[in-house]
């Protein structure tokens, strides 16, 4: 399978994970059918799976690696890590704007609460790279042909460089930048 072909199944995933999260909070709060719901939230894991069997037969298939088959391992890292995020998100937005839900809440733009905040979601990243680094390993073993991988072995240094920036621009960002006067209370 060419590359481009793996660039548009992680395109189609991301597609797909966004359908089928609005599609089951949908059916949430607009069909009120918590069933259909419940079972369409539970399918979202599948779409990433999916990308990694296809990845792995990809390269199995004696494809040698590409930047594309990294990515494919990053897109599944950080789905996993941030997957639930992005539920929660939707479903405070879903909730308030077709359940008389409360107004979702923002993220802390100042002082200790937004340090806090951007700390935690460095760590999701953290998180993140450690499953993309687990998943690359997996693969570089599953292929185990040293020249045929070395594409996958450049996105060990991809996915550090990506939590060292994350850090830089998150939590070290919100340090220096942050107003740390004291928010006005009521």
């Amino acid at each position: 399978m060419p590359s481009s072909y793996l660039y548009w199944l992680i395109i189609g995933c991301e597609v797909s994970f966004w359908l089928v999260l609005f599609s089951g909070l949908a059916a949430r709060y607009l069909l009120q059918h918590r069933k259909l719901s419940h079972i369409l939230l539970l399918a979202l894991p599948a779409i990433d799976l999916s990308l990694l069997a296809f990845t792995a037969i990809d390269l199995g298939s004696g494809t040698p690696a590409s930047f594309a088959h990294g990515l494919a391992a990053a897109y599944v890292g950080f789905t996993v890590a941030f997957g639930g995020i992005a539920v929660s998100w939707a479903d405070q937005r879903f909730a308030h704007r077709f359940a008389n839900g409360p107004v979702p809440s923002k993220a802390p733009t100042r002082g200790w609460p937004a340090l806090r905040y951007e700390l935690l979601l460095w760590f999701r990243c953290l998180v993140a790279v450690a499953i993309t680094l687990v998943l690359l390993a997996g693969l570089i073993a599953f292929v185990n042909n040293e020249p045929a991988t070395e594409a996958l072995k450049e996105w060990f240094g991809i996915a550090i460089g990506c939590a060292i920036l994350w850090f830089l621009f998150g939590p070290v960002w919100a340090l220096v930048f942050s107003s740390w006067r004291r928010q006005p209370e009521g």
